[in-house]
């Protein structure tokens, strides 16, 4: 019984990140910046979960999911312009959805966790998780970048 509580307490440690961490180092920035190091400081703890730690906020929940505003949507944790409300469609996913990006401020890589195959998208210049994308999108792209609404800010056109 002691080698299973042990074995259950290391197991628990090894997943278990550090939600004061002052320092995100990813291979999307080039250099540690206290002034981006602050900014994930001050996300709320259910946006650190979803931009640092990968998480994924329930469907149907997030503040941009029906949000049909003109203007643009940020990157909540480094302010990188990432989607124009011109390329946002109703998915019917839960999520926010776009057919295309802002220029090139979104990268993705594959993301084979819980046994499936995708390709996560981040924030080109700080690295924060933003969601996935899937070639089921609509016309002219046939992408969809299905986002998380706490990964985002949205400033609406002329303001």
């Amino acid at each position: 019984m002691k080698t299973m509580m042990y074995f259950l307490v290391i197991l628990s440690s090894m997943n278990c990140k550090n939600m004061n961490s002052t320092v995100h180092a990813n291979s999307y920035t080039s250099q540690a910046d206290s002034t981006q190091n602050a900014k994930w400081n001050n996300l709320s703890p259910e946006q650190y979960k979803v931009c640092h730690d990968k998480a994924t906020e329930s469907p149907f929940s997030g503040k941009y999911d029906n949000h049909y505003e003109k203007g643009i949507y940020y990157c909540a944790v480094c302010s990188a312009p990432l989607f124009s409300s011109d390329t946002k469609f109703k998915s019917g996913t839960g999520w926010p959805s776009f057919f295309n990006e802002i220029g090139n401020n979104v990268a993705s890589h594959t993301d084979s966790t819980y046994n499936m195959l995708r390709e996560e998208i981040v924030c080109k210049k700080c690295g924060s998780h933003l969601g996935h994308v899937f070639d089921d999108g609509p016309a002219p792209t046939g992408m969809r970048y299905c986002v998380n609404s706490l990964s985002l800010d949205f400033k609406p056109s002329g303001k």
